[in-house]
Parts: C-alpha cells; sequence; structure tokens
C-alpha cells in the first residue's frame, strides 16, 4: 500500500509501511533510522582516546587492549540486542497477531498472540518524564473473567511512534477486529 513518514516520541523520523495481502489481513511496520556510521565513529573513537590518554599516564598496553575489547564487545551487544530497525504487526483475522522486532544484527524476536485470546487493540497514554506518550497495547482477555483483562501487551517499544502514526496502525486493527466480530454473526 506504501510507506509513509512520520516522527517517534523522541523527534526522530520513522516510516510505516503498510500491506494488505486480503480484507482481514495486514501487516504494518514501523522501521527507524539506521544506524549513522558518523555516530558510531564518533563514540569509539572517544573512547579509544580516552584509553590512549589513559596509556601514555600509565605505560600499561593491557588499557589499550582492554579499551578495543569492550569497545567491540559493547559495539556486538548493542546490534544484537538493543538497536532495533524494525517492528511489524502482522494482523490475521482468523488466526491471530504476528509482533516482530528485527534488529540490526539481522536476529528477529516474534510473538504469536491468538485471535481468541485478543480483546481489544487500544491506544493507552503514558507520562514520562514531563511529557504524555501515546503507545499502542494488545488486552487479553482473562480467561477467568470474559469481561477482564489479563494482561496488556505494548507495542513499538523500540521506534515510539508518535499518535498520528499510531492512529493510522490502530484503525487499521479495529477494521480487522470489527470483521471477526460480526463474522460469526453473519453465518
Amino acid at each position: 500500500m506504501g510507506e509513509r513518514r512520520y516522527r517517534s516520541a523522541s523527534g526522530a523520523p520513522v516510516a510505516l509501511r503498510r500491506r494488505q495481502y486480503s480484507a482481514s489481513c495486514r501487516e504494518l511496520a514501523v522501521r527507524c533510522p539506521r544506524l549513522q556510521l558518523r555516530s558510531l565513529s564518533a563514540v569509539t573513537s572517544a573512547v579509544w582516546l580516552a584509553a590512549y590518554g589513559l596509556f601514555v599516564l600509565s605505560e600499561n598496553s593491557m588499557v589499550l587492549s582492554a579499551a578495543i575489547f569492550i569497545t567491540l564487545f559493547g559495539l556486538i551487544i548493542y546490534l544484537h540486542f538493543v538497536k532495533v530497525d524494525q517492528e511489524s504487526l502482522l494482523v490475521i483475522g482468523s488466526l491471530g497477531i504476528q509482533v516482530t522486532s528485527s534488529y540490526a544484527s539481522g536476529r528477529e524476536s516474534t510473538t504469536f498472540i491468538e485471535m481468541g485470546q485478543v480483546k481489544d487493540v487500544v491506544i493507552n497514554e503514558a507520562i514520562h518524564m514531563q511529557k504524555v506518550i501515546y503507545y499502542l497495547c494488545i488486552l487479553l482477555q482473562d480467561p477467568g473473567d470474559p469481561q477482564g483483562v489479563s494482561e496488556v501487551v505494548p507495542l513499538f517499544q523500540s521506534s515510539k511512534p508518535r499518535l498520528d502514526c499510531l492512529i493510522e496502525v490502530y484503525k487499521s486493527c479495529q477494521e480487522i477486529l470489527e470483521q471477526r466480530k460480526t463474522a460469526p454473526q453473519s453465518s
């Protein structure tokens, strides 16, 4: 369907890509900015310059070796566990909702929620520091109490898109959830 540009809660650019596979199957993906080589080089240079300064003062070569090791190890950890490139939401009306996070290293983390467990998809608000931020979440139905909520699953936690982007995702999810609610009545 195309890609639209938005901003995250911190002001960074994000892109929302929508794909509609059928009337009851949509994929919504929020893409975060890529890791900038300039910022990576600046951090690496700062750490290595500080290590070189300590080496000059202490005349111990282990300081340089430790700085190189810590920088490389930290970068691998950051790329594999922290830096998310894309978060996607695949909503299939008859099956469920699949939430996927793609990391900068290529690793993917996927969670599937059966449609029978989904009570609703809502936009919630939270106060963070001195501002209100909005986030999309899935409310899971409590098995013991049909009117209750057992768990709240927040979505797009790394990209943190602003409200205008969340509204578009919310409307797409609600269209599919409404189809699911009206389908059993018509058959």
